[in-house]
């Protein structure tokens, strides 16, 4: 962007004539669009629905849910007809039978399950499927959450190094000032130190007098020296702490969009507060209608049923059809003629299962409406535990909120205060201890107020995972 601007300045200067503007090479018209087609797309590269991008196409944890899902819809298409099966007998020595020498004996089955059972199967597979899915969207919006959050921190982090240096830049400044104002108080004392400042008597006069305060005037001065360079040191050591948690975050984030430890995230937009426009329990509506693990559970319910009800087709007889074929060598000098009709045997067939024994097959429903009352009863629970979240994350938002409102009025109040103690230590009506605390407690609400922003995005990136509806513009 410099060097954009570096272009600008010098193609002005170079075609300003009399405050005519010149119009310029064509050829630069298209450079420097498409250096600002750069910039903008490197700009936006950094915003946050990038990072969840990448992170969607990138993460090994969604990939294996992703590839989880494929594999169970693979198994609605598996439900189907058995194998026909092909039985093939060959007689070692030729059998003789009245029709003649039989060679071979050959028989095709074809099985076939009671009426309704593959389409149940294939119903069991489809809403297993779907369950696969939800909890795929249940891994995406942790992933998201997580992700989201971690931003949140790196900005609140950001925020807080950058009040922290212009408050170390103000201490300087206060530094210099008290240090100026000590060498001034100590400049103008006597240099007869040593001196009684008592007459012969062993009163203290009036000069004398002047003289001790002006001692105590430079005491007084050193010590705020001291006091700021103490707030300074604090201010420092705070400042590398946040770089530290900073360089850890950093690392977090990369790892969960999955990219390398040292690539660059860029903090560029400060965080302003959000709005929240729906309703409190409107929320509680979307997020019970909405919710993926809900929607897990729903259809786990529906497959087991499914199962069951396979369960008792499968407990019904199993039709078999085929056919039996049989060739047949004609005797020799058996007297009959063989031109007029075939020696060959051909058989239809069918077959018919007996489920006699039942014990299986009630052990198999069983089992089914079992785990269909589990997929319920965690449905149940689920909504509970949604709604526990639920209340915490909106406390969350509402405390914050209710935060934002009152440091913004303190910071608004300390400041005039802040204002009015500079007038009256410039006039030497208030010690230097004053402004210096003043100043640290606007530093103080102007963190809080950042972590309140910060609190009240987290609690909408919460509410967001839960419902699965988008609250935050990005």
């Amino acid at each position: 962007m410099n060097q954009i601007i570096e272009i600008m300045k010098n193609w002005t200067k170079k075609n300003l004539d009399f405050g005519v503007w010149r119009i310029p090479n064509p050829k630069l018209i298209l450079l420097l669009t498409i250096l600002l087609a750069v910039v903008g797309n490197k700009t936006m590269a950094q915003s946050l629905d990038d990072y969840l991008t990448h992170a969607t196409e990138n993460s090994p944890l969604l990939k294996a849910s992703y590839s989880q899902y494929l594999a169970s819809k693979e198994r609605i298409d598996q439900p189907g007809l058995p194998d026909p099966e092909l039985q093939v007998g060959v007689f070692l020595q030729p059998m003789e039978r009245y029709m003649g020498t039989q060679l071979a004996d050959y028989r095709l089955m074809q099985s076939f399950p009671w009426f309704g059972t593959i389409k149940a199967q294939k119903s069991e597979a489809d809403f297993s499927s779907q369950a696969q899915y939800q909890l795929f969207m249940e891994v995406r919006n942790e992933l998201f959450f997580q992700i989201k959050y971690t931003w949140f921190d790196l900005h609140r982090i950001q925020g807080e190094i950058d009040i922290t240096k212009e408050i170390l830049t103000y201490f300087h400044k206060l530094e210099e000032l008290a240090l100026t104002d000590f060498k001034a108080s100590t400049g103008s004392r006597p240099s007869q130190t040593n001196q009684n400042p008592s007459n012969s008597n062993g009163e203290i006069t009036q000069g004398k007098m002047s003289e001790i305060n002006s001692n105590s005037g430079g005491t007084n001065g050193m010590a705020e020296v001291i006091q700021v360079r103490l707030e300074i040191k604090e201010l420092e050591n705070q400042l590398a702490l946040l770089t530290s948690n900073q360089n850890s975050l950093f690392i977090k984030f990369n790892q969960l969009i999955n990219r390398d430890i040292q690539d660059k995230i860029e903090l560029n937009e400060k965080l302003l507060p959000p709005i929240l426009e729906l309703d409190k329990y409107s929320l509680l509506d979307s997020i019970k209608e909405k919710n993926p693990m809900i929607s897990k559970y729903e259809n786990d319910a529906l497959a087991y049923e499914q199962r069951a009800k396979i369960a008792r087709l499968e407990g019904n007889p199993k039709i078999g059809l085929g056919i039996n074929y049989s060739p047949f060598l004609p005797r020799e000098n058996d007297g009959i003629d063989h031109s007029e009709h075939s020696m060959d045997m051909l058989m239809p067939m069918v077959t018919l299962s007996l489920p006699i024994f039942r014990n299986k097959t009630e052990g198999k429903i069983n089992e089914a409406k079992y785990l269909q009352e589990v997929a319920t009863q965690n449905q149940l629970q689920t909504e509970n535990l949604l709604s526990i979240q639920w209340a915490e994350a909106f406390q969350n938002w509402e405390d914050a909120t209710r935060s934002l409102e009152l440091y913004d009025q303190q910071i608004e109040l300390v400041q005039q205060q802040i204002n009015l103690l500079t007038t009256s230590f410039s006039n030497g009506l208030v010690p230097f201890s004053s402004v210096l605390k003043s100043q640290l407690k606007i530093l103080n609400y102007q963190i809080k107020r950042i972590e309140a922003i910060t609190l009240q995005y987290q609690s909408l990136s919460l509410l967001e995972k839960l419902s699965g509806i988008n609250l935050i513009n990005t």
